[in-house]
């Protein structure tokens, strides 16, 4: 085990205690969902228990339009919620995000933690890889390799520049990788998409990659978690940390992505995340255009909380409750109906 694959591992449990432990929500810029508000149907002319949330993502048939977004992976704590997360997605119809799964190349022995299909056998699984890693050594073969491992329905590149310029051993080439990229496209066998961290996608990088043959974007937009304030408590670099935390309010909020986006997402998959708590959280995103809303560090704490995953299952039966009760507010009865709806008033 090399040293740099050491720092992997460590970096990934680092990771999960920051994220549980320390303020890492962006300062000073919010997702802009709060300026959204549905205006309400005081006579919804539906009975509630028709509501149907069920949609159909990566060509599979799923109850509900939620993801939970990547998150960790790679290390024995990462391999507990992985299982947890995933039992509780397929309990309850959710699709599922991994981490990145570069360390299981680094590491063939932390491969384990990835492998979740056991405990979700009919969502849709996304594998993650990061973008940058096209530069520094990941071609086609690895991510067959990640795919095949996770068993996924379809793989997510992230791009986490400003991560990467933060933390302490980051990889920050990010020179060339729309060609490099293109060319996984053309040769994986299944969907590939990309997504931010929490800094947002906008329009440009659109068009750029729905030009190469990108299927999916989750525009991961900022409000939630910062990257460079995690990666903050990680630095041993004084300059590193100040320069940090000057980045809190950096990035595109998530209303904003959705909105700049949607228009020209018609025949590809749109995710909304980055800050989302709620149910009607997600139902704005809905109404805002995505296909799918992700949940990711608003999980966390209920992942680790207890072995039963009752904690977990409880906080996402309640996003759902929320979500139907805010489609009953203004008479949707399904996602269709709740995407097309015009009640979702920017105040």
């Amino acid at each position: 085990m090399n040293q740099h694959n050491d720092q992997t591992v460590k970096r990934k449990d680092e990771h999960i205690s920051i994220c549980l432990e320390q303020p890492v929500q962006g300062q000073g810029i919010t997702t802009g969902l709060e300026k959204w508000k549905f205006k309400h149907l005081s006579l919804p002319e539906i009975n509630f228990s028709d509501i149907d949330l069920s949609t159909t993502l990566f060509g599979k048939q799923v109850a509900t339009p939620l993801l939970i977004s990547s998150m960790t992976g790679g290390t024995e704590q990462a391999n507990r919620i992985n299982q947890t997360l995933a039992a509780a997605a397929e309990q309850r119809g959710w699709s599922l995000g991994l981490g990145s799964m570069r360390v299981a190349i680094e590491h063939p022995e932390l491969a384990y933690s990835f492998q979740l299909r056991s405990y979700a056998p009919t969502i849709p699984i996304i594998a993650n890889l990061g973008l940058v890693s096209l530069n520094y050594g990941i071609g086609i073969e690895q991510c067959r390799q990640v795919v095949a491992l996770a068993e996924a329905d379809a793989l997510v590149f992230h791009m986490n520049s400003l991560q990467e310029v933060f933390q302490p051993e980051g990889d920050t080439n990010f020179a060339g990788l729309l060609r490099k990229l293109e060319a996984v496209i053309a040769r994986l066998e299944v969907p590939v998409g990309v997504k931010e961290v929490g800094w947002g996608i906008d329009a440009e990088v659109r068009d750029r990659m729905l030009a190469i043959g990108v299927q999916f974007i989750d525009v991961a937009g900022a409000g939630g978690t910062s990257w460079s304030q995690v990666e903050h408590y990680r630095t041993r670099s004084a300059i590193q940390r100040a320069a940090a935390t000057s980045f809190a309010d950096w990035g595109i909020p998530t209303a904003d992505c959705l909105l700049e986006l949607r228009d020209g997402m018609q025949q590809h998959t749109l995710i909304g995340s980055g800050g989302l708590h709620t149910g009607i959280d997600a139902a704005k995103v809905l109404a805002l255009g995505a296909d799918a809303a992700g949940f990711g560090r608003t999980l966390l704490s209920h992942a680790v909380a207890a072995e039963d995953g009752q904690a977990i299952n409880e906080r996402l039966a309640t996003i759902e409750y929320e979500l139907k009760a805010a489609m009953f507010g203004i008479g949707a009865r399904t996602i269709a109906q709740l995407q097309r709806n015009q009640r979702l008033i920017a105040h």
